[in-house]
């Protein structure tokens, strides 16, 4: 039984990580802002709700990502550096800085395309 699990979560870890260039990922983004700027992102430096960043389970910190609103088109890169979203459904959480440029403030949530550029 053990094995079995161990199996299932490496092929689970081995399917998370062949999001990269070239590929694609939808889902839902929201966005983090005035409440945590200034304070500590998991890669260490300060969040910073006026920078083009964003937080993602899996990839890389220092990786940019095109994030492309799926509502009105609208597109942003954002550089990762911070672990989240920490809501299921989510896949990425964007600064305030982001949400903005994809005009998705009023709604909190929108669906996106993530598309990693490097």
């Amino acid at each position: 039984m053990r094995l079995i699990l161990l199996t299932l979560l490496s092929l689970t870890l081995t399917a998370c990580s062949t999001f990269g260039p070239g590929s694609s990922d939808e889902g839902l983004a929201s966005y983090y802002g005035s409440r945590h700027h200034g304070k500590k992102t998991a890669s260490g430096e300060p969040f910073n709700q006026y920078a083009l960043t964003a937080a993602h389970r899996t990839l890389p910190f220092g990786s940019k990502v095109r994030v492309t609103n799926l509502r009105n088109n609208k597109s942003v890169v954002v550089r990762i550096n911070d672990r989240g979203p920490h809501v299921r459904k989510r896949i990425i959480d964007l600064s305030f800085q982001a949400a903005k440029d994809l005009d998705m403030l009023h709604d909190g949530v929108a669906p996106v395309r993530l598309q990693p550029l490097n």
